[in-house]
Order: C-alpha cells, then structure tokens, then sequence
C-alpha cells in the first residue's frame, strides 16, 4: 500500500472521527437542553403546587381561628350575662332584706313603747283592783276567795240545771223532726260530704349529710343545678335550711324521680352534669317499675282484672298524688272496696261497681300535665282506653257534674265521700284497735260520777252507766255532753262515737 493511500485513509478516519464527534455533541446538547427544560417545568409546577397548598392551609388556619373565637364570644357572653343576672337577683335580695330589717326595727320600737305603757297601766289596773278588793271584802265580811268559791258554786248549780233543761228540749225536738228528715239527710249528706281540695303538697324535702354538699349540689357557675332541673322538671330550693334541699314542682312523679336520684347523687359523691344524667334515667327506671307494681297490687286487690296496660301504670301513678289528706290510690282501692260492699248487699253487680270506685280518680294521675278537672280528663282516660258506658258514667257522676245514670254510679259515688269516714275504711292493727277501745273506756271512767263504761259496736258507741246516788236525772244529758267533748278533744277517730249514759233506779225492799 503506498503512503498516499495510508495518509488518505488517516485523513479519512480523521474526519469521520471529527464529523461523528460534531454530531453527537450537537444531538447530546439537544437531549440535555430538553431535559433540563422539563426538569424546569416540574420545579416550576412543584413550586406553584406548594404555594397553593400554603394558601389553603392559611385560609384553613384562619378560619379555625375565627369559629374558635366566635364560639369563645358567646361562651363568654352567655356567662357574663348569666353573671349580671344573678348579680341583680342578689342586689334585689339584699334590698329586700334591708327594707324587711327597717321595718322590723321600726316594729320593734314600736312594740318596746307599748310594752312600757302597758306596763305602766297594768299597775294602775293592779292597784285600783286591790283598792276595789279590799274595799269589797269589807263591806260583805267575805274573803276574795271565800266569795269566788260561793259565787261559782250557785253559777254551776244554776249552769247544769238549765243547760241539762236545754239539752233534753233539744233532743226532744230532734226526735220528732228526725223520722221525717233522716232519708233527706242521709241522702244529702252523702251527696254533699266531700269538698273541693284546696291544697296539696308540691314539695319534698331531702336531708344532706353537711351543708357543704350544698355547694356541690350548685356546681360551678350552677352548671349542676341547672342539669338536675332540666332533666327533672323540677325546682331545687337551697336556702339556709339546715342540711336540707327542698324540690319544688306540681307532678308528684317528677318530684319523686328527682329526690330519688338527688339522694343517688349525694351517696355516690360524684356530682357532675354526666353523672346526673346517668342517676336520672336511674330513678326514671325505678320510679316506672314502682308504678307498674303499684298499679298491679291494686288491681289484684280490689279483684278488678283485664285493664289495659296503660290504666294500670296510670293507677300506679297515683301513689305519689295525695287529695283531702290521702294517698290517692289507697283511696281509690277504698273506694273500690266500699262500693263493691254496697253493691253486693243491694244485689247489683259489684265487678262494675269495683271497677267504677278504681277508676273514679284515675284523671288526677295526669291532671298536672292535661288541661280540665280530673273529672273530665278522668272520662277522656277512660274513653280512650275502651271503657264501657257504664263505667264511664261512675267516673262522670262521682261528684255529682253529671247525673248518674246506674244504681253503681250512685254507689261509687256515696263510697268516695264515705272513703275517709266509714268505720273500717282506715285501715289499723290489733294493738292500735285496742288502744282505742281502751283509751274511749278511760276517758269515761274518769270522769265524776261514772261508775263503769263499755266500748261496744267496735268502738262506735260507749255505754257509760252512772252512780245513781251522785248523778240526778236532770244531769244525765250533760255528762253525756261532757264525756263526748273530751273525746272529741282526746281521740282521733273517722266517723262519730255515740255516747250513751244509762242511770238506773234500784228499790229494795223484804216482806217479813
């Protein structure tokens, strides 16, 4: 090979060497210019990504920040308000309190000068009397007391003789006009016996260990006594009473879950809104349960069956509601009881009559939370739970709003105004029976002139047999008129005691 061709071949090599390099500098400068391009515009997107990102975490920062503090304002709004009214209430308290305390000091100086003048004149009386005294006891030769004693014997002796006068004038008036009115009066009496109740009681009582549960019982700014009336319906008193938080609300059963679980509470010493919650569905399922018992042992006793469910709770109810000094229910049963008597006597249907005295209440159950009397709501009650006419009807008639249309009706209503009066209506022990008869014996045998006593009829009458040689005929009216007041005074028993006085005359004679 000659050096031309070895030189043109170098020469060649060269220049694809340098060509190859040109062109792949200038395609590797393209690839990197585009990467870096790209590499750019991912920075660039990333960059724009994360200022969004930022932007909205603010803007949700922000907004978090002004809920926070909106809801922070009207907490704190709320307590300041709930602040200035209680800062009024004890300003109105305290000047209350300041006018009572000037009142009664003005009252208490009045009262000190009046006691001074009466004193002062309390010693003019005393000495002008003993003058006046003194000068009597001269002119009649009789001591004070010798006259006092002269003088109320001959006024007792004259006393007697004209009130026992009296007294048999009017017992003998009596009897004449009693045979034509005793039907009339009977029957009116009956009607007319029992009255409107004008009171009851809305407040219960419950006993603190220390007054300062008080405290506790009130919370931190009365959040807790506030939770234990919301969720009870019912006031809490706290005042100075010693130990002692009273309930105040018109439904005896709210008032009865409150106490309930005011007393849980205080056991268990956690006071707090969570745990009132907690102790007041607690009472709520106990006070429920007691009802339906109630209402089913009333119903097993006055044997009155199939009553819906509803009237049997609404029976079990009246157990926390009191009318004329009774527990409703129990009078409701003796109502029952009464005119199932009454009605088994007369030959009527007693099953009807029971159920009639039962129900004749049930309206007071609700009546603090049902517009009308509980005579009316009674009616709807009974409507609505598919009664039939004629028990309506007792319910209606009970009080006399509407006429009865059944012989049952007349007797639910004679045994309800009977209730309370009709002897063996109150229930009462052997021991407490006996007591009875004898304190009745005793009040008899002390008194002058008694020479035995008997308490018969089960205590509904006493029959006192006097000494004849102490005791004359014409006053036999007026110890019988004194053994009855003391009684009276002495004894509490339902209906009436008839005192009967026997004096009898004895001759004696022999024939020889």
């Amino acid at each position: 090979m000659t050096p031309f061709v070895v030189i043109g071949v170098l020469l060649g090599l060269i220049v694809g060497i340098a060509i190859g390099y040109v062109v792949r500098k200038s395609v590797g400068e393209k690839q990197i210019g585009s990467a870096e391009m790209q590499a750019k515009n991912m920075i660039l997107d990333a960059q724009n990504t994360a200022e969004n990102l930022k932007k909205e975490k603010v803007l949700e920062a922000k907004e978090e920040i002004h809920k926070l503090r909106s809801d922070y304002e009207g907490e704190l709004k709320s307590r300041r308000s709930e602040i200035s009214k209680t800062e009024r209430r004890i300003q109105s308290k305290e000047e209350n309190i300041d006018r009572k305390m000037e009142s009664l000091e003005k009252r208490e100086n009045n009262l000190v000068k009046k006691e001074q003048s009466m004193i002062e004149k309390h010693k003019e009386i005393d000495a002008y009397l003993e003058k006046q005294i003194a000068e009597l006891e001269r002119i009649s030769g009789y001591t004070k007391e010798e006259a006092k004693h002269l003088l109320l014997q001959e006024l007792e002796t004259d006393i007697r003789k004209e009130a026992s006068e009296m007294i048999v004038a009017i017992e003998n008036e009596a009897k004449e006009e009693g045979d034509k009115k005793a039907r009339e009066i009977i029957t009116t009496a009956i009607q007319r016996y029992a009255a409107d109740q004008t009171t009851e009681s809305t407040v219960s009582v419950v006993s603190l260990p220390n007054d300062d549960m008080k405290g506790r019982i009130i919370g931190r700014e009365g959040r807790n006594i506030r939770a234990i009336e919301t969720l009870t319906g019912v006031d809490l008193i706290i005042d100075d009473t010693p130990e002692a938080v009273i309930l105040s609300g018109f439904d005896p059963v709210r008032r009865e879950i409150a106490r309930i679980a005011l007393e849980k509470l205080i056991v268990d010493g956690r006071i707090h809104p969570a745990r009132i919650e907690e102790m007041v569905q607690k009472a709520t399922k106990e006070v429920n349960t007691i009802i339906k018992e109630e209402g089913e042992r009333a119903c097993f006793e006055t044997g009155v069956h199939n009553l819906n469910p509803e009237l049997v709770k609404l029976l079990g109810r009246l157990k926390y509601r009191t009318s004329y000094g009774q527990n409703v229910l129990q009078h409701s049963i003796e109502v029952a009881t009464l005119a199932g008597m009454m009605a088994e006597e007369l030959g009527l249907d007693p099953k009807l009559a029971k159920r009639g005295g039962l129900l004749h209440d049930i309206g007071k159950s609700i009546d603090h939370e049902v517009e009308g009397t509980h005579v009316e709501i009674g009616v709807n009650i009974c409507k609505k739970y598919k009664e039939s006419w004629k028990v309506i009807n007792a319910v209606e008639a009970h009080h006399g709003d509407v006429e009865a249309t059944t012989l049952e009706s007349m007797l639910v209503a004679a045994a309800d105004a009977l209730s309370a009066a009709r002897p063996g209506a109150r229930r009462e022990t052997l021991e407490t029976y006996i007591k009875r008869l004898e304190s009745l014996e005793n009040i008899a045998n002390t008194t002058k002139g008694v020479d035995k006593s008997y308490a018969i009829q089960a205590g509904r009458e006493i029959r006192v047999a006097v000494k004849p040689n102490q005791v004359p005929d014409d006053e036999v009216p007026m110890l019988a008129r004194e053994i009855a007041k003391k009684i009276e005074q002495e004894l509490e028993y339902p209906g009436q005691i008839k005192v009967n006085v026997v004096r009898e005359t004895r001759a004696t004679d022999y024939a020889k």
